[in-house]
C-alpha cells in the first residue's frame, strides 16, 4: 500500500488551503469552490498530501483547545528560527521552541485556526 492523504474537517477550507499554499509552501492540487469546499493540498515532494473540507455532517474538532501532542503537522526546515519569525508575521501562534540535546530545533505553532505545526530543524534529517 501507498499512501496517499490525510484529511481534516476544518471551518473554513479555502482561506485555510490559501495560508498554507502562501506560507508553508503547499500547493493546491485538486478543490471544490461549493460545500463542502475540499481542498487537496500536496508539499513540495509531491509525496504528501492533505485534504481539508467543512462537511457538517461530521464534528468539526476545536483544534484549538487540543494539546499539540495529540496532533500536529511537522515541516521539515534548514532554518527554524526564521521560518518561526516568517509564519508568526503571517499569523501563526508560538507554542513552543525547543532546542534538543541532539542540535534539533523544533518549534511548535498553531496556524490562524489553532491547528498545531511544528517546525523541525533537525541535526539528523528523520528520512
Amino acid at each position: 500500500m501507498v499512501f496517499e492523504h490525510f484529511a481534516l474537517n476544518v471551518p473554513e477550507p479555502t482561506s485555510m488551503a490559501l495560508w498554507y499554499a502562501q506560507h508553508l509552501q503547499m500547493r493546491i492540487i485538486r478543490k471544490m469552490e461549493r460545500a463542502p469546499y475540499t481542498h487537496f493540498l500536496a508539499d513540495q515532494t509531491g509525496q504528501v498530501v492533505m485534504e481539508i473540507y467543512s462537511n457538517r455532517q461530521a464534528l468539526i474538532p476545536e483544534y484549538a483547545t487540543q494539546h499539540p501532542l495529540c496532533f500536529h503537522f511537522a515541516f521539515a526546515v534548514t532554518d527554524a528560527e526564521a521560518e518561526k519569525k516568517r509564519l508568526l508575521k503571517a499569523g501563526a501562534a508560538l507554542f513552543e521552541d525547543l532546542h534538543l540535546e541532539d542540535g534539533s530545533h523544533l518549534v511548535m505553532l498553531r496556524d490562524p485556526w489553532g491547528i498545531p505545526l511544528q517546525i523541525c530543524q533537525r541535526a539528523q534529517p528523520m528520512i
